[in-house]
């Protein structure tokens, strides 16, 4: 899973990509609303995390101007301003949460699942795709007899298969949605979490489609 963060604060920044990295989420961090009105028509992210108070865009008019342009993705405001005004007037420009800072990261992370169970229409933390069921808050993966807990990168192969059952997904769109920018990849990450995955549940779970990449059975 992909996140877009918007944050201007180093520290910040800093902090939540290590915390959000170490659940299994890809982080691409920009510091300024230039840079954020860009990345976000990348119709790659899960989610957005806006900070309002950013150098060059104000985050209202980047959302303002999101919202226009029909960026879709759900946004959760992350910001010190608390006032009320403020507030209503990020979740009436088309934000479908706020949180004020500072915040628990175990708050965020939960406020994140929701929006996107929401967004693609889901009651619950769980993802299933045929015989393959995946918990988006344990972490843990169940197939057949077999469940386990997964590491960051397992979970973020999964979580990036299980999206998409019964398409096929390249090397490439597997290392977007597995690592974030400026993270150095090995050529054969990919294969490597696949093996370990596979390991644990057997070779069928995951399908090598040759010459184009994985997938997983829609059933």
């Amino acid at each position: 899973m992909r996140v877009l963060l918007v944050e201007d604060d180093v520290m910040i920044g800093e902090g939540l990509t290590a915390a959000l990295s170490a659940e299994g989420i890809s982080v691409d961090w920009v510091r300024d609303g230039a840079a954020a009105e860009a990345a976000l028509h990348d119709q790659g992210f899960a989610i957005v995390l806006l900070d309002l108070g950013l150098p060059e865009v104000d985050g209202l008019d980047l959302l303002k101007l999101a919202r226009k342009q029909g960026v879709d993705t759900p946004i959760l405001i992350i910001t010190a301003r608390s006032g009320l005004d403020e507030r209503v007037s990020g979740l009436d420009l088309g934000a479908d949460d706020y949180l004020l800072k500072p915040f628990e990261v175990r708050e965020l992370s939960a406020r994140m699942r929701a929006l996107i169970r929401r967004s693609a229409g889901r009651a619950t933390s769980m993802l299933a795709a045929g015989d393959v069921e995946l918990d988006a808050e344990t972490h843990e993966l169940r197939y057949g007899d077999a469940r386990a807990v997964l590491s960051a990168r397992e979970y973020a192969l999964m979580h990036a298969l299980m999206e998409r059952p019964g398409r096929i997904l390249s090397r490439s769109q597997l290392e977007e949605r597995i690592y974030g920018w400026g993270e150095e990849v090995e050529s054969n990450a990919v294969d490597v979490l696949i093996h370990y995955v596979r390991r644990k549940f057997g070779k069928t779970i995951i399908l090598n489609i040759r010459g184009a990449g994985w997938m997983l059975p829609k059933s």
